[in-house]
């Protein structure tokens, strides 16, 4: 189908039905921008209403958000509401084996912070303003499972049975394992490759001691193990959320309460110390996959509608960054924009989104991968401190010419495929200055022999 037909289809505001799969994060968040467009959609969730049923257990890792989140979330108004409810961290407290703890700040002046947010009261939050935007109806317990692009048909199991609905666009933002993606993949036109880690990861929980925290709440806490680490985030009752990341074999290892406790105590002992329900979160919390999803094209055209992938389901990434949320929200906000500079044309804004996008999620993919092995290997070396160190004092000196990559990451919105290309160009003029300072010294220390009698 021609490019030019298929804009004429689709025009916001046209009486055309938008459909969002996916009740999650991102999902809410775009409902809500496109009925403040006037936009009818309607969004179709999986599970019953989580602010009825409560948020699955041991589903998911707490959220961290970061510049890119907040921005998305101020454009809908619920920044500030955000922020009530998360704890700012202003850096890593990291954990070696047989030493003392030591701090690393993320950013070089100390005083830029992620916000540690449950990732269900965000979702609630996200949830209750979708309804609360006039043209967006949400329907729970309707599990989509696939899409007749050229019928222009959601194929659904509600409560009821099957149930088959008309949507001229689909926006299926329905996680890493999306049923929307899978169908668009089954006739070999999109291209579905899924990279699973090694390691599984298992939520535990270090609870308030003596009614406050029993760790410091301005840190993300790692605790480094080469194969292995587990990190905590600080949650609002003044609990941790702990996620331990492992080898999925080493899991099914522990198989009694006493081998949990005996391995947490050798290889966690401050841990250990603080976790009384640690053998009983261990046997009940599932053990989650962690995977990379990369995919093209994220956009179908048919005869009936037109469908598009958006965050885990275009681009699930590992959650080593705590970008995954953060890189979702922007999906959202550049449909929106698109939407404005194609004056509602969904051919051509999809179209834009896809090839702006794609980029820049599979640079994060790549940096999140990395900071994986730096998380879990590199941040207890005492060389990779004396190598922040100096970082953040160029930093200091510089006056923005040099950033870090997590500070690009964390506290820019700079797209991200960019932040990879800057630290190259920072890294070869720091090289350069450094060998232009040995060659000055060198030049001096020869001219000062030269003079001696």
């Amino acid at each position: 189908m021609a490019r030019e037909s298929v804009a004429r289809d689709f025009q916001a505001g046209d009486g055309e039905r938008v459909a969002i799969v996916g009740g999650g994060l991102a999902g809410c968040l775009l409902a809500t921008l496109l009925g403040r467009r006037g936009i009818e959609v309607t969004l179709y969730e999986r599970r019953p209403d989580p602010r009825v049923a409560g948020p699955e257990r041991g589903r998911s890792i707490n959220l961290a958000i970061s510049a890119r989140g907040l921005a998305a979330l101020d454009a809908v108004g619920l920044r500030d509401q955000a922020l009530k409810r998360a704890l700012p961290m202003h850096g890593r407290m990291v954990h070696p084996l047989g030493a003392g703890q030591n701090f690393q700040p993320y950013s070089a002046d100390g005083e830029r912070a992620i916000n540690s947010i449950s990732r269900a009261e965000l979702n609630q939050a996200l949830l209750d303003a979708a309804e609360a935007t006039p043209g967006v109806t949400v329907r729970f317990s309707q599990r989509v499972t696939g899409v007749d692009v050229d019928a222009g048909l959601l194929q659904m199991q509600g409560p009821d049975g099957p149930v088959t609905e008309h949507a001229g666009v689909v926006l299926a933002g329905d996680g890493a394992y999306s049923a929307v993606r899978r169908s668009l993949a089954s006739d070999g036109v999109l291209d579905d490759r899924q990279d699973f880690l090694e390691h599984g990861y298992k939520e535990l929980t270090i609870p308030p001691r003596d009614g406050d925290f029993a760790l410091d709440p301005d840190a993300l806490h790692i605790w480094p193990r080469g194969t292995a680490m587990m990190i905590a985030l600080p949650n609002l009752d003044r609990s941790f959320t702990c996620t331990l990341f492992w080898p999925k074999t080493d899991f099914e290892a522990l198989d009694t309460a006493a081998k949990v406790r005996a391995h947490f105590e050798t290889h966690y002992p401050d841990a250990a110390r603080l976790m009384p329900a640690l053998t009983d979160d261990f046997a009940h919390n599932p053990v989650g996959s962690l995977v990379t999803v990369r995919c093209w094209p994220w956009v179908r055209y048919g005869q009936g509608s037109v469908v598009a992938l958006l965050g885990d389901a275009a681009h699930a990434i590992v959650p080593f960054f705590g970008q995954g949320a953060n890189c979702a929200f922007e999906d959202c906000i550049e449909i929106d924009r698109l939407l404005s500079e194609t004056e509602g044309d969904w051919a051509r804004a999809l179209s834009l989104y896809q090839e702006r996008r794609k980029a820049n999620t599979d640079a994060i993919a790549e940096m999140a991968l990395d900071n994986f092995i730096e998380m879990r290997d590199r941040v207890s070396s005492p060389v990779y401190r004396l190598k922040q160190a100096a970082q953040h004092a160029i930093e200091r000196r510089s006056a923005g010419r040099y950033v870090s990559r997590y500070e690009l990451v964390s506290f820019s919105t700079m797209p991200y495929a960019q932040i990879p290309r800057r630290i190259r160009r920072q890294n070869q003029v720091v090289a350069a200055g450094v060998l232009a300072v040995a060659l000055l010294a060198g030049l001096a220390t020869r001219r000062l022999r030269r003079r001696r009698p």
